[in-house]
C-alpha cells in the first residue's frame, strides 16, 4: 500500500520533470514552448464559450419546455419493459445531454437509494459508461468548426444507448437486484 501512495505522489512530478530534462536534452526551448501552448490553451478556452453557452442555453430550455419530461415518458415503459427501475429513466435521457446535470442525478440517487443498492451502482455504471454526446458534438465540433455532424451524432447516440442496456445487464449480472 506505502508503495502504491508513493507512486501516486510522485508519479506526475516525475513525468513533468522528464518531459521537462528530455526536452532540454534534445534542445527544445522548454519554456518558450510551455508559453506557447499556454496561449493556445487560452484561445480555445474563449473559443469554446459561445459554443458552451449555445449548448447550456438549449439544455435549460430543454428542460424547462417539459421536453425532457416528455423523453422520460416515452422511454420509461421500455424501461419497465427490461426491468431497469423508474428512478433511472432521467439519468438516461440527461446523461447524452449534459453531464453536470447527469452528475447531480446520479449524486441525488446515490445519496437516496444508497451506493451499494441495485440503483446507486446502476447510476455510477451509467454515469461512467456513457457519454456527453451532445455536448461533445456542439462544443468541441463547433471549436474546430466541423458543420456537419449527423453520422457522429446517430453513432454517438447509438453508443449511448448501447452502453445504458449494458450497464443495465452488467449490474443485473455482478451484482444482482
Amino acid at each position: 500500500m506505502a508503495i502504491v501512495q508513493l507512486l501516486s505522489t510522485w508519479l506526475i512530478p516525475a513525468l513533468i520533470a522528464f518531459i521537462l530534462l528530455y526536452g532540454t536534452a534534445k534542445k527544445v526551448p522548454t519554456y518558450e514552448t510551455f508559453v506557447e501552448g499556454g496561449k493556445e490553451g487560452i484561445e480555445i478556452a474563449f473559443s469554446l464559450i459561445p459554443y458552451l453557452v449555445g449548448m447550456l442555453v438549449s439544455v435549460a430550455i430543454f428542460r424547462a419546455s417539459g421536453a425532457l419530461d416528455a423523453l422520460m415518458a416515452a422511454i420509461e415503459p421500455f424501461a419497465e419493459a427490461i426491468g431497469m427501475p423508474a428512478e433511472i429513466v432521467p439519468l438516461a435521457a440527461l446523461r447524452t445531454i449534459s453531464g453536470t446535470a447527469a452528475l447531480g442525478m446520479t449524486t441525488d440517487l446515490i445519496a437516496t437509494y444508497g451506493p451499494d443498492s441495485f440503483i446507486g451502482r446502476l447510476a455510477a455504471t451509467i454515469q461512467g459508461s456513457t457519454e456527453t454526446t451532445l455536448y461533445v458534438l456542439t462544443v468541441y465540433f463547433g471549436a474546430v468548426g466541423v458543420k456537419k455532424m449527423g453520422d457522429a451524432l446517430k453513432v454517438g447516440v447509438l453508443a449511448d444507448i448501447l452502453s445504458l442496456i449494458v450497464s443495465f445487464f452488467i449490474v443485473l449480472l455482478v451484482f444482482g437486484r
